[in-house]
């Protein structure tokens, strides 16, 4: 993809912020996310787990999910895991896996079902024009919700639920926090921060500082071409002012999806300095 010209792309009449994100946006997600890989670095075998597919019937039919959880266990403590625009695609399962072996009920829903599969079409455009941008985020919330319904009734103790997200499920990490006030703690890995208001995505995590309920973890890259490391100290400080338990961590010489080990994105070390804060993250508040 060749990189745009982003002032050519912006109309006179931007004069704030927001507008100016709006127009940028876009192009410096597409930027960002952009090029993928066939295959995955980590593979995390499926022995002594219990891993496979189920449904759950939503408004407007079937959600399919992927779960995860320790073979033979119950009581165990929920994870929600929020996929990328790519779907929920090996990397994800993957990581419903390791968290499995850390003792969780991991579940990643296709939350782009009634829109559409990522996976057939060719182009990070393609998927945020003909998919994600018809996704609202009150149907992902419901759909979270049910996820977690779900999960009481397979084996997990809702009491002690969690949510991590990548990229465009970093942004809903965020916004489930201030969704769910049973949620225990999240880990938003590289989430969008701000950004216009539309009908269906009405607000970002920078508008619902203080609706959050739980404390929050933010693993941010410095070099990420869609999100500015001025949003992340941004939201940083808004929730420190308003009192939240939140932390940040902006790897330097990181750009965006560090930790998708199935794109040349990768970076070992981020990746894995970031899942130990993730298993501590967990460990004291789930």
């Amino acid at each position: 993809m060749k990189n745009p010209d982003f002032e050519s792309l912006l109309p006179r009449s931007i004069v704030n912020r927001r507008d100016f994100l709006a127009a940028t946006g876009a192009a410096g997600f597409a930027l960002a996310v952009q090029p993928v890989c066939a295959q995955t670095t980590i593979s995390t075998d499926a022995a002594g787990l219990s891993v496979g597919s189920a449904t759950i019937t939503v408004d407007g039919g079937a959600l399919p999910v992927y779960h995860a959880a320790p073979a033979g266990k119950s009581g165990l403590p929920v994870v929600l895991v929020v996929q990328e625009i790519f779907g929920v695609h090996e990397h994800i399962r993957d990581v419903c896996r390791r968290l499995a072996r850390l003792g969780y009920l991991a579940v990643a829903p296709e939350l782009y079902f009634r829109q559409g599969d990522p996976q057939k079409l060719d182009s990070v455009g393609a998927i945020l024009d003909g998919i994600v941008s018809k996704v609202p985020d009150a149907q992902v919330m419901s759909d979270l919700d049910a996820c977690v319904a779900w999960a009481g009734q397979h084996g997990g103790d809702t009491a002690r639920l969690a949510i991590t997200g990548f990229c465009w499920g970093g942004r809903i990490t965020w916004l489930y926090a201030a969704h769910n006030p049973a949620l225990k703690a999240g880990v938003a890995w590289y989430g969008r921060i701000d950004g216009a208001p539309s009908p269906l995505t009405p607000k970002q995590p920078i508008d619902v500082v203080d609706d959050i309920k739980a404390p929050v973890l933010g693993l941010y890259g410095a070099k990420d071409q869609g999100i500015p490391a001025s949003d992340v100290e941004m939201l940083r400080d808004a929730l420190h002012k308003a009192g939240k338990t939140a932390d940040f961590v902006i790897y330097p010489e990181a750009g965006h999806a560090f930790h998708a080990d199935y794109r040349p994105s990768y970076r070992k070390a981020e990746a894995e300095d970031g899942w130990k804060r993730l298993v501590a993250w967990f460990g004291k508040y789930v």
